[in-house]
Parts: structure tokens; sequence; C-alpha cells
């Protein structure tokens, strides 16, 4: 690897400043074993050991007890949520990090087993097919209940409440999860919307409410420490379906973002290749880069000598890492010495306590170059 890595360039967003390019991208963990769902030391410990990142963000975080879909969790919607985050948010300002925690809803990739028995919410009433990680395992998913205008505004409210618990709790930011098949994307794709109101039918009445959450956000916060998190190229994951308006809803929603001084768009590239798959886009970055005037992040599959390329040729600020900084802590230590990287047990995931998750070994003295 060359002396000067792109990666590891400090970067400007916002009024803030971040080391470097190598963010580590929000990622479910689970470990939330406890009856409010809050973060506790173990969390502290996990994030904290992850501070080299630019930016951390952190694994999605329900905004109300109508968001959850997965069993352990943690909610940004109570007090005692947000006093578990703050220590997680102390611990990564003590080795000069940066986080910004991810806001979460999943709508219909829910169960009633965690909402009383009553039914999950989406924008329309028709069953994703998938299943729910429950208490009692994995669920099939349910026929949810298409949103009341009340609703969807009171989900409005939610997602505002959580970036002001956020900003309490000394977060530098927040991400909208309107990303990966839960409730906003749901809004956004034809196949899971088929409302007839103002939050369904035309692009720009399905796109509605993510704007409507953006406007919520910034009367508590500043508009430039929100990131937004997009895959336009979703497809067969969580019952999404793609068809001839996903790309050109995309391609509205990412020119609309350049009305706002967001931190940054966060965009996936696709999971799996879809280059045969008619009305979608094989190569987002490439595509968006030129829509987007603001700081652009890019996700998925990137390993060092990707993300460098990506960057050096200008299609992307960032990339957000996943699974290699949950093996590798210190990911831009070991890029910035071109160490060996240790591979992730895909075992401990999603399983409670520290196995997986807080005993992956930091890069020794020895072999620093």
């Amino acid at each position: 690897m060359s002396k000067k890595q792109h990666l590891l360039q400090p970067i400007q967003v916002g009024d803030q400043t971040f080391s470097n390019r190598v963010w580590m991208a929000p990622m479910t963990r689970s470990r939330a074993a406890n009856p409010e769902n809050k973060p506790f030391d173990l969390h502290a410990e996990y994030y904290k050991q992850r501070s080299s990142a630019g930016l951390i963000i952190t694994e999605g975080s329900q905004i109300s007890k109508r968001a959850v879909g997965y069993i352990n969790t943690p909610g940004i919607y109570s007090q005692e949520q947000v006093e578990g985050w703050k220590e997680v948010t102390k611990a990564v300002h003590e080795e000069n990090g940066h986080i910004f925690i991810q806001l979460w809803h999943v709508g219909r990739i829910s169960h009633p087993d965690f909402h009383n028995g009553e039914l999950p919410l989406a924008p329309s009433a028709i069953n994703p097919n998938e299943k729910s990680y429950t208490p009692e395992g994995f669920k099939e998913t349910v026929t949810p209940k298409a949103m009341s205008l009340e609703e969807i505004k009171q989900t409005i409210q939610d997602f505002k409440n959580g970036a002001k618990n956020a900003m309490e709790a000394g977060f530098d930011g927040v991400e909208i999860h309107s990303s990966n098949g839960y409730l906003l994307h749901q809004f956004f794709n034809a196949t899971s919307n088929v409302r007839t109101d103002g939050y369904g039918g035309s692009i720009e009445n399905r796109a509605k409410i993510l704007f409507e959450v953006i406007d919520a956000i910034k009367e508590v916060m500043p508009e430039n420490k929100i990131g937004v998190r997009l895959n336009p190229s979703l497809n067969g994951v969580f019952g999404m379906k793609a068809d001839e308006q996903t790309i050109p809803t995309f391609d509205y929603i990412i020119n609309k973002l350049n009305e706002y001084d967001l931190a940054y768009l966060h965009l996936s590239e696709p999971f799996s290749d879809v280059s045969d798959i008619p009305y979608l886009e094989p190569n987002i970055a490439k595509r968006y880069r030129p829509m987007y005037k603001g700081t652009l992040v890019i996700n998925n599959s990137f390993d060092q000598e990707k993300g460098n390329k990506i960057i050096e040729e200008g299609l992307a600020d960032a990339v957000a890492f996943g699974k290699l900084f949950i093996s590798n802590p210190d990911l831009p230590v070991r890029f910035e010495n071109d160490a060996n990287l240790e591979e992730w047990d895909q075992d401990t995931f999603y399983t409670p306590g520290e196995k997986g998750y807080t005993d992956y070994p930091l890069l020794k003295e020895s072999e620093v170059g």
C-alpha cells in the first residue's frame, strides 16, 4: 500500500472534523439483553474499542416501543436508555472519537409478540413474508396494520424525540435509518406502499415521510449533524421488490436531499449482483456521486484497497465498514500499518455477552511497523 492512503485523510463533516474516512457502519448486535433495552457497560467498552473510526454509527436504536422488531436491541426513547447511551458517548469521546446514533423503526419487520398482541405498523397491510426474531425464536411475520395519519404523525414525532434524546445522551449526530426494507423504505417502495392518501401513489407522496422526519429532527438539532441512510438497489430482502419506479424514486429523494445541509448521505452498494435485474442500478456510487452535492459515504463489502480506490476516484468521501470492524476494533490502525486482519465469528453476531463482541484483539505494539 502506498504511503498516502485516502481512507486515512481527515474529513470535515458539517462543523466537525473526523480524523479519517474509515467509518464504522451501523450493525445490530443484540446485546441489550435487559428489560429496559438499554445500553450498559458492555456497549461502552465495545464502542470505545472502535473509537479510532473516523465516525462510529451505532447499531439501529428504536425510537419507540412500536418500532421494535428484534430482541435485545437498544432504544433511544426512554430516560434509562438515554442514561445508558451517555456512558457510551463518554467512553468514545474520552478516546477522541465521534459517534452518531442510528434512529430506527422496523415497520412491518416485526411481530405481535413485541406489541402486546397488536399488529406491527406499516404503510400498507401487506405481509413481507419474512421472519422476525422474537424472544421465542424466529417467527413468521404477519400482515401488519396500515398506519393511520395519526400514527404517521406520531412516528415522525418519535423520530424527533429520538434525536432530542440523542443530543441529551451526548451523540455527535444521528443517522435516519431509511434503508434495508424497514419502515421509511417501506413507504418508498410501491410494492409495500399501496396507500391512496398523501403518503401513497406518486413518488413525491411515497417519499414525503422522510422529508417530514428530517424537518422535524432539525427543530431539535443542527441540520449538519443529521445523516441519511438509503439502499436504492435492495431487492428480494424483507419483501422488498423492485419495479420501474424504484430507481426514479431514489433519484428524486437524493436530488431533493441537496436542499438540506446534511452531515452526509450513506448509501449501500447492492447486496447481491443486480446487473441482470431490470429496474435496478448495479453501480450506486457511480450513479449518485454526480447527483448528490454533499458528503457521500458508501458501504457494502469494501476492503482497504477498494476503499482507498473509490475515494481516490472521487466516487465517495468516506467508506463505512461493517464486519471488518467487528473483528478488528482498531481497523484504521491496521490499515495504517498494512497489518493482517482478524476473521469475524458469525455465530456470535447476535448473541448476548462479551464473546464475539469485546474480545477481539487490538493490534499489538510489536506488530506496528
